[in-house]
């Protein structure tokens, strides 16, 4: 599958991701169900609150993400244990933009 994944903004100087593509890579963890990915797209969310994630979502679909992914820096607050408070909207706007037919996972690790 090819996918893209929309990370924290303000966790980009604490994580450079590695953990994300490695288990993309290797289709574990929250990819198990989809087996092996390709990223084809590692963007932020343009900061608080996420609204540049719809677009860049939408960009990440026009350019062949089967699969949008908002990083466990998001839905899990990793590293540092705190959450986005802003993903619930954020999941609904990106759905809304790129349609229901791309799937939507909202961890990574």
């Amino acid at each position: 599958m090819k996918i893209g994944i929309i990370r924290c903004q303000q966790t980009e100087d604490m994580c450079p991701g590695t953990t994300d593509f490695k288990v993309a890579s290797e289709g574990k963890l929250a990819f198990a169900e989809i087996g092996p990915s390709e990223i084809i797209g590692f963007v932020s969310c343009g900061g608080c609150p996420g609204k540049r994630a719809i677009p860049r979502a939408k960009m990440m679909v026009d350019r062949g993400a089967e699969v949008i992914v908002l990083a466990s820096c998001i839905s899990k607050g990793n590293p540092i244990g705190f959450p986005c408070p802003h993903i619930d909207k954020m999941k609904e706007s990106i759905i809304r933009k790129v349609g229901e037919e791309i799937r939507i996972i909202d961890w990574t690790h």
